[in-house]
Formats: C-alpha cells, structure tokens, sequence
C-alpha cells in the first residue's frame, strides 16, 4: 500500500501543509473549507489578530452560498449555526443576527481542528487561537509566506473543489467513501448522478486535480497554474475510445494537469503512449488517492479494481493494449526535480 508519507508530505512546504489541512484533514462538517477560504479572501498579515466577529461575515457567506448548492454540509443532524444560515437563505433570519449567531456557533469546533491531519498536529500552524486572551486568532509568519508562495493563486480554488467533493456526498445521502464520480471531456468537469437520474455538476477537473499534484505537471514537475496553460490530459490518450481499447478512457484513473508543452507543444505527447515509468507514476498517484480515503476513492476502485494487485493488472493491460494501438511511446523532454521522489 503505498502510504501518504512517500508521496505527499515529503519535505513539504507550506504549500503542502495547506493542501493537506485542506486535502485531508478530518471533514465532519463544513466549517474547514469556509475558513480556509475567508482566511485566504481576507489575506491577514502576520501578526494580525482577527475576532471572530470579523471573520463571520465571510465565514457565513461561504456556508450561505453552499447551502443553496446542498443543504446538507456535516455530518451532524442539527446545528444552531447552519439553521441560522438557512433562515438567513430563507429570509426569516436578519444579517445583524446570522452574523451574532456565527460569532457564537460558527467557530467552537474549526479553530481547534484545522491544524488536525491524520488525527495529529502538524507541525505548521497559519494561526495562533486567542479565542479566550483575545476574542480571536492570530496569523502567523506562515501564513503571510503561505500568500507569496509560488501556487498561491490556486488554493481558493482547490479548497471550493474539496468542499464540492464532500458536500455532494453528504447531499446524496452517500458516505465520502463511496462516491462515484463521472467526468465530462468536452466541458472538463466532473459529475454524479443523483438517484432521479439527474446530474449534479460537482467541479472543475483541474480544481479537483490540482491540489493532488501540488500545482506542477504531471510529466515534468514544472508548476502550473489554473489561469494559465493547464490541460486536462488523458495519460492513455483520448483518440484510444475510438480503436474500442475497451476502458473507461474519460474516467478520473487517467486523468492528470499536464503543462502546455508536455501535452501539445512542440515536443509534446499528442496521442502518443508516455513511457512505462510514467505508468509506474500514475499508478502511485493513484494507490495516494486511494489510501488517502478522499472523496474520488470510490470512483477508482470502481474504474480500475478493488484490490492494488486488480489495479495494476488493469494498467497494464491497458497500456499493452494502448501500445499495440498507437505503436509510440513519449517522455517529457525536460523534467524538473521530483517533489514526490517518485523515481528513487
């Protein structure tokens, strides 16, 4: 099994302890994705003390907002500040008193859990809680490098992606664990079915991807941005639905953030096959998510196997299969340093 030590926290930045509050830490409600992403809109300097009546505003309008996407956001069956914020949606709840209520119930359980991945402390910590000296948190020196980091952009939109994730379980009335995940090519977006047959849009494959990956391309390592020229590229290529390879070519297994110039530049892949090393890359990303328990296990359980030793024989069946089809193998022609040590 491979474990989330080998391939996420080695010799993590302050990047890498952000995506892993955000990635994996311990989700029994909401509250985690809103204050990731009021702490990342409010961009507090070092040092700063904020109370919590100022972070209630943004803190509340997050939930708001989700609420009306899914009204279930926890785990619990009842909750004094989620009914605010759905009287507030309702318009029987004043904003004067959505916000005392927020002040009062919002915060008494996310404070004390953010820094909490894998029923531990990490050793980083974006905030100080002043809660009783102070009525509030105050940032720290990572915070304030956290915002100049390289990547930085991206984190809003990562944690928006997470929260869609878990939300739209608990909304089907499904555990995390066993949510099946679709993806759509043409609009770049993954999907799921709810049981009227409906589709329900969940997120942007490259939000949903890029956290997993750290912002850097699958094939070379360089950083990427969302904003910028970022593919959604299929590692077995896309042209393989039509010679009937027999395989959930679309399915989020062969999904990977690839840089312009691995997936169409000049030297790029096209529809060419990348090399069995980088097979042996994909199926590590892989055996992470699926060992990370996140959200899309399910999804590549039910698309590549439920047991490792399935996974790999579904992989390599698949890339003989892409071989003898396509004939072509690909490597990047540059490749910066391994943030994962994949190839030690």
């Amino acid at each position: 099994m491979i474990g989330q030590e080998r391939f996420y926290f080695r010799s993590p930045a302050l990047t890498d302890y952000w995506r892993g509050i955000v990635l994996f830490g311990r989700n029994v409600a909401s509250y985690k994705f809103a204050l990731a992403k009021t702490l990342l809109e409010l961009k507090p300097a070092a040092g700063t003390l904020i109370k919590l009546g100022d972070l209630a505003e943004p803190f509340s309008r997050y939930v708001c907002e989700h609420l009306k996407l899914a009204d279930r956001q926890g785990t619990s069956a009842s909750s004094r500040f989620l009914s605010a914020c759905r009287g507030f949606n309702a318009g029987s709840v004043r904003k004067e008193d959505l916000l005392i209520a927020t002040e009062r119930f919002g915060f008494n359980n996310v404070i004390d859990a953010f820094h909490v991945v894998n029923q531990a402390d990490i050793p980083k910590r974006f905030f100080a809680d002043e809660r009783e000296s102070n009525g509030g948190i105050r940032l720290t020196d990572e915070f304030s490098d956290l915002l100049q980091a390289a990547g930085a952009g991206d984190l809003q939109t990562e944690a928006e992606a997470r929260w869609r994730l878990v939300e739209t379980a608990w909304d089907l009335g499904v555990t995390r664990h066993a949510l099946l995940i679709q993806t759509d090519p043409t609009f770049q977006e993954l999907f799921a079915w709810v049981k009227t047959s409906r589709r329900v849009s969940v997120t942007s494959c490259r939000a949903a991807l890029n956290g997993y990956q750290k912002g850097r391309c699958f094939y070379c390592f360089r950083g990427i941005d969302m904003a910028g020229a970022t593919d959604v590229d299929h590692f077995f290529p896309h042209v393989l639905r039509e010679r009937g390879i027999g395989r959930p070519i679309d399915g989020v297994w062969n999904l990977v953030l690839a840089c312009f110039e691995c997936n169409r530049g000049e030297k790029g892949k096209f529809a060419r096959v990348p090399s069995e090393r980088l097979l042996a890359r994909l199926h590590l990303r892989n055996e992470f998510l699926i060992a990370s328990h996140h959200p899309l296990r399910e999804t590549l359980m039910a698309q590549t196997g439920a047991q490792s030793g399935d996974r790999r024989e579904f992989l390599q069946a698949t890339y003989q299969a892409a071989l003898d089809a396509l004939l072509s193998t690909w490597e990047p022609q540059l490749e910066a340093s391994d943030p994962y040590r994949l190839n030690e």
